[in-house]
């Protein structure tokens, strides 16, 4: 009687170079006690220097070497069905130089935007007449509206970006963290079917 395990491959994965890639390391399994650990060993890829730095394991791959090692036993796959692994090398620290470089061309660069945003907009004409019409007194420098408006700028880009430098003021993922998980996901996307059309015309070529 055949049993039936269950299986799901993981979106991305993350590895270092040469690592070997078990099954348990790309999808996660249900099965009986007896068989779960014989079949988390199972090596799925073996990662070289040929292989760069992302590596599509697809399911149909996985279905046959458990075949192979497994005949008694039945495949049931859920959810997507390739992996994307990704090799990371080993990442080298960040210099005190470059990152007051990088910080001061971001500070400044992002002062100079919200200058001439403000200068396009007549953001200090508008805040002078608005002056006027409250107290009826005609200011070159309102600062009563200036000071709290930049105070208030900077508390919302916070609001907005929903972190005090590592620290996340809610659950609630920001709207540029949404941004980057759809580019990944769009990232993914392109990655697994550029690897099928290489892979088709392979099999062609043969």
């Amino acid at each position: 009687m055949e049993k039936t395990i269950y299986i799901r491959m993981r979106n991305r994965v993350q590895t270092r170079p040469r690592e070997t890639i078990y099954l348990k390391d790309a999808a996660q399994i249900i099965a009986d006690d007896r068989e779960l650990g014989k079949l988390q060993q199972i090596v799925i890829h073996q990662l070289s220097e040929k292989d760069g730095n992302i590596v599509i394991i697809d399911v149909m791959k996985v279905i046959e070497l458990i075949a192979k090692q497994f005949a008694e036993l039945e495949v049931q796959t859920i959810g997507p069905a390739q992996t994307i692994i990704e090799v990371v090398s080993k990442k080298k620290g960040v210099s005190i130089p470059f990152f007051l470089l990088i910080w001061f061309l971001l500070f400044f660069g992002s002062a100079l935007t919200l200058m001439n945003f403000h200068d396009d907009v007549s953001m200090r004409s508008v805040q002078e007449k608005i002056y006027t019409i409250i107290t009826g007194k005609k200011e070159t420098k309102p600062l009563l509206f200036q000071i709290p408006y930049s105070i208030g700028l900077g508390l919302g880009m916070i609001l907005f970006f929903n972190h005090v430098f590592k620290k996340r003021i809610n659950d609630e993922p920001s709207p540029l963290e949404v941004e980057m998980f759809n580019y990944q996901m769009d990232l993914d996307n392109y990655v697994i079917l550029n690897e099928n059309k290489e892979s088709m015309k392979r099999v062609h070529d043969d």
